[in-house]
Parts: C-alpha cells; structure tokens; sequence
C-alpha cells in the first residue's frame, strides 16, 4: 500500500461514525450517519445488517472518497468497532436470515437463559466463561433462534456479529476478535481464551463461528467487491474488529491495569482491565484488548436512549441542549424525585430483564426540568451501584475515563461525578470509538505499534465531585436502591400482564 491515512469506523446503536487520520492521530476528516433501531415487540432489539451495519459503512466511505480532497487509496489501514455482542445468522452464501438480535438490551430469550442455567449449573458455567448466563450473552439467543425460528436455524451457516459482519463485507473472512468472543458463551474457554465445544450438545458445535484473533490482528484485505463498492483500494488491511467500548478505550488510553473506561452512550458501558480473571455473577468477565489482558465488564440497559426517548416523547421541541442546561439548575437529589432507568430492562448488576422505569415522589410542583433532572441522576445511580459491585469483588479503579456523546457539556457527567464521589476524566477531543478503531488498523496494517498510541490522546478535563452535594447523593443512592426492590414484583407482574395482553 503506498498511503499514509488510517479510516476508523464505528457502527453505534444509532449512528456510524467515520474519521480519517494520519499516522500521528491527527484527524483529517469526520463523517457521521444516522439509523434507527428496531424495537419489533417489548424486549426486543434488532438491527437490519445490510442496512444499518454495512449500509453505513459504505455510505460514510463514500463521503469521505466520492470527490473529496481524500481517495481511497490513500488508507494504509482500516479498523472497525460496532455495538455488541450481538447475533446476526447468515446462509451459505452470507447473506443474513433475519434482522440482527442486539446485545444485551435484547432480551427475548430470558427461557433460554433460565434453561440453560439448569442444564449446565451457574458454578459450571462460571468456571468456564467467567461469568453466568444474562441478556448479554449469545448461546442463549441462539437457542432462541433454533426454538422459535426453526427454518432460520435450519439455513443458517455461519453466527456472527456485529463488527464480524462488516470485516467480513470488507475482507470475505470470518473473523471476531476475542473480547467479543467471550460473550459468546457456553462457546468461550475464558481458560484458554478459544472456542470450546465442550457444551455443544445443548445449542450447536462451534464450526459455525467465526475465527478467533485479537483485536489489532489482520482479519484480512479489502476485497475487490468491497472496494467497488466503498471507494477503498483492494488489498487494504483490516483490523479484526471489536465492541466498541474496547475501541473507545483505545481512543482515551484507559488500556492499562487499573484502567476503567466509563461509555456514556445509548447505554453506560464499564470495562476495567486487569492483569488476571475476577470472575463474578454480577457482572462479565472477558479477555481484554490484547493478549495478556483481561477485562471485567458491565453495562446499564438505559441512558442516552433515555434522554432521547425523554426529548422526543416528553419535550417535543426542546434540544439536548436545553434540557441539560435547564437541568443543572434543578437543585441536587431533583426537589425529592427518584427516577429508575430500566426502561429496557437492566444488565448489571441485576441482570432483570424485566426491570422497567419507575419514577417516586411525583408532585404537582414537579415540571419537565424536575423529571429530566431525576433521570440523569437514575443514571448516576446506576452508575454508583456498578462502580461499588466492582469495589466489593476487590477488582481495584485506578482511574476513570468517560467519553461518549453523553459528555458533551459535561452537566451529566458532573452528576455522576457528583453522585458517585469519584474523579473522572474527559478527553478535549471526544471522538471516541472511531479515533479507537483508526488506531487499531494502524496496528493492523504494521504501520503503527502500540506505544505510537501515547502521541495520539489529547489532553483531559478532570470532574471532581462536588463535597457540598455529598450528603443529598448518599441519602438518595439507599432510597434508589429500596425502590427498585420494594417495585420489582408489581412491575414484573405489569410486564407479564403486558406480555398476556399482546397474545
């Protein structure tokens, strides 16, 4: 290859994201396109494969090459993130079957995961993966898909995901990269961090998944179809792909021991890395982004996808930004509100997927900015309750490093700074996950090695909590808590009516 770019691209809940670098990390161009996802019934979340993931991967490519000051072949390199895991069952050609299930804000296969647990036993399970069956995991939802679809299952050739799709779309090889894999369990030996058949019996044999690599590894070169149709030159390098909080993480530099990344999107993400396994129920255990690492993981269902449902179903008109700005003027603790964010269910650390929004304390006085306010502060919350399941497993946070769309203005994340007691810091250029990806194909493509990634962070902006707001937070998080338990039986009986209603 004779250029000297680096394309980084990251398929998200709800956007694509694109930028084009130089080898110094300097950002030459950005480029973003925006998808809907589906939500066919409750519970359910799915994404069309061909035009979401690989629909905007083309469009941002052309974008970027169709007549501007910047060619295809001018990419040394390519790297791909996207959201995850998810489960996407493809024919013998590899052509998709049906709409991609989501990761673990999907959560329809809550019998599988029940059956499954019988079968193999938690301790088992938890011996093998590092962690036990939740919406997040893939076997169950495969088991899903051979119960409820079976002409799908029958025809199905090849289970993949999200990032796995669109490096196959680009290269023809079938490629995930291990962070991802860990998720695909019973399949992953957190042991020997590859594919394991040893409870094949009960869903499929691991033939049909797609072949292990880290991250920074060569899944392959861009093919010559995917060249016409994207605008790249054939024989590019392209990374191995993965979920997108390890790229964000990348982005920030939070890849070391002690490390916590903190992903302020559609959903929080966590990934705190470490130099050994903690495996615990709570939350997920699994290979990090590079060979002798690993990473506890931990995720909330519900966050930028609340304050978008917030904007376009209780503020029509209002922008983002004015919402956080009339909410930084509501007093701490929301003038007695409480607002639980599972309005898609809940992963860690309850991993209930029929969790549901509830909101306490309603009064007449209370208006739009009380509510707002209240479910940034539900966020914190749920924020405070992973960051103290992560202190009670004795897995020590360093540091924290949030990025993600949510930071923008920095009101959200002083709440969680505020809420929490902890420091966070916010890199000036908030590009996140692509910025991740570039790098990772720079890895890829040998034109890059992994302590080039020191010339490529941007100084940070440090969030320390407020002690003046301390008490308020540490009477609220208790009551948070209660809440959520003294409400979980009559919303799990609205969820199951709901379910009996719609049949």
């Amino acid at each position: 290859m004779t250029g000297s770019l680096l394309l980084g691209i990251d398929v998200g809940s709800y956007s694509t994201k694109a930028v084009l670098t130089d080898l110094s990390g300097r950002v030459l161009e950005t480029r973003i396109a925006e998808h809907t996802m589906d939500f066919p019934q409750p519970g359910w979340a799915e994404h069309d494969a061909d035009g979401v993931w690989w629909g905007d991967v083309v469009a941002v490519c052309r974008s970027l090459f169709d007549g501007g000051r910047y060619a295809g072949s001018d990419v040394v390199g390519v790297g791909i993130s996207a959201v995850g895991p998810c489960l996407l069952p493809l024919d013998a050609a590899g052509r998709p079957l049906r709409p991609a299930i989501l990761y673990g804000i999907d959560t329809r296969a809550k019998q599988e995961i029940a059956e499954l647990g019988r079968r193999i036993g938690d301790e088992e399970i938890l011996r093998l993966s590092g962690m036990t069956f939740t919406s997040q995991a893939t076997g169950p939802k495969m088991l899903w898909l051979r119960n409820n679809e079976p002409d799908v299952w029958r025809r199905t050739e090849m289970f993949t995901t999200a990032s796995s799709y669109v490096t196959y779309r680009l290269t023809g090889e079938h490629v995930i990269d291990r962070h991802t894999a860990s998720h695909f369990m019973p399949f992953f030996d957190m042991s020997t961090l590859e594919w394991s058949d040893r409870f094949a019996g009960l869903i499929t044999g691991t033939g049909k998944l797609p072949r292990l690599a880290w991250t920074h590894e060569r899944a392959g070169v861009v093919s010559a179809e995917a060249a016409r149709a994207t605008g790249l030159a054939e024989g590019t390098p392209v990374n191995a792909g993965t979920i997108d909080v390890i790229a964000d993480a990348v982005s920030a530099g939070a890849t070391e021991t002690g490390d916590l990344m903190l992903t302020y999107g559609s959903s929080i993400s966590f990934i705190l890395f470490l130099d050994e396994p903690r495996p615990d129920p709570r939350v997920w255990m699994t290979a990090g982004a590079f060979p002798g690492t690993f990473a506890l993981s931990a995720g909330m269902a519900t966050s930028g996808s609340l304050t978008r449902w917030f904007r376009d179903e209780l503020a029509a008109g209002a922008t983002y930004e004015e919402l956080f700005s009339a909410a930084s003027s509501v007093a701490p603790g929301s003038d007695g509100l409480l607002f639980l964010p599972y309005m898609s269910g809940e992963r860690t650390p309850l991993h209930d997927a029929d969790a549901r929004g509830v909101i306490a304390g309603l009064s007449l006085s209370h208006g739009r900015d009380h509510l707002f306010r209240a479910a940034l502060e539900g966020v914190a919350y749920g924020v405070r309750h992973n960051l103290e399941t992560f202190e009670a497993i004795g897995a020590g946070v360093n540091r924290i490093v949030a990025v993600g769309g949510g930071t923008t203005g920095g009101t959200w994340v002083q709440i969680v700074s505020d809420a929490t007691g902890r420091v966070q810091t916010v890199p000036e250029r908030n590009l996140g996950a692509p910025l991740g990806s570039a790098f990772l194909g720079g890895l890829a493509a040998g034109v890059l090695e992994r302590p080039d990634l020191a010339g490529w962070l941007s100084p940070t902006r440090a969030f320390e909590p407020d002690p003046s707001k301390r008490d308020v937070y540490d009477s609220c998080f208790p009551n948070f808590l209660k809440l959520y338990r003294n409400t979980t039986d009559v919303v799990h009986d609205l969820v199951a009516a709901s379910a009996r209603g719609r049949a």
